[in-house]
């Protein structure tokens, strides 16, 4: 799925939802747009379906913690490195809220984190991987302002990336992202 839909963009630029010359460009710019919001937060915020990750019954444990190394914003199962499911009452899940960066197992459960021949890839963790199941209301607004501001640019002239000279001789400086998109993004960076 994408962050925004084709029908809301062509809104926002005003084109008519019968006009469907520009249909192929704004979807493939809807996706370029995502995957540059992906890239700059380092995040992904939005999970349709569960997907399962394996993790090291070694290099993401820590005592009692497993730490996911990605934002997963709900957790549907957890079968450990001997093929035992871990019962959801046996660990919390770490940060306040959703998206979460780690299972802790609780202090009176007789669970630990282990593995049978081979601790790599040995702890399957399934659940949506994601900030969010759909994404926030600040990042479909960033989508939408980045799909305008790419869908605008194509009509630029030469290299965006280097000022221009104009016939009068007045440098032109390309038009960089927008500073809202920015301005939306920066709260959802996510911390090295």
């Amino acid at each position: 799925m994408a962050y925004i839909a084709l029908a809301d963009v062509k809104s926002y630029l005003k084109i008519e939802s019968a006009n469907t010359n520009d249909d192929a460009v704004i979807s493939g710019l809807i996706a370029r747009a995502q995957a540059m919001i992906d890239a700059i937060t380092t995040r992904v915020f939005e999970a349709a379906a569960d997907t399962t990750i394996y993790l090291d019954a070694e290099q993401d444990v820590d005592g009692a913690n497993l730490y996911f190394g990605d934002d997963i914003c709900a957790v549907t199962s957890i079968i450990n490195g001997d093929g035992v499911t871990v019962d959801a009452g046996e660990y919390v899940l770490l940060g306040r809220h959703a998206p979460y960066y780690a299972a802790r197992l609780k202090a009176a459960s007789t669970v630990a984190w282990t593995y049978t021949d081979s601790p790599e890839n040995a702890i399957a963790v399934t659940g949506r991987w994601a900030y969010s199941i759909t994404p926030p209301d600040d990042i479909v607004q960033a989508a939408l302002r980045l799909v305008a501001w790419l869908y605008k640019q194509r009509d630029s002239v030469g290299d965006i990336a280097a000022p221009a000279v104009s016939p009068s001789g007045q440098i032109i400086i390309p038009a960089a992202m927008p500073q809202d998109v920015r301005y939306l993004l920066n709260p959802y960076r996510r911390l090295a």
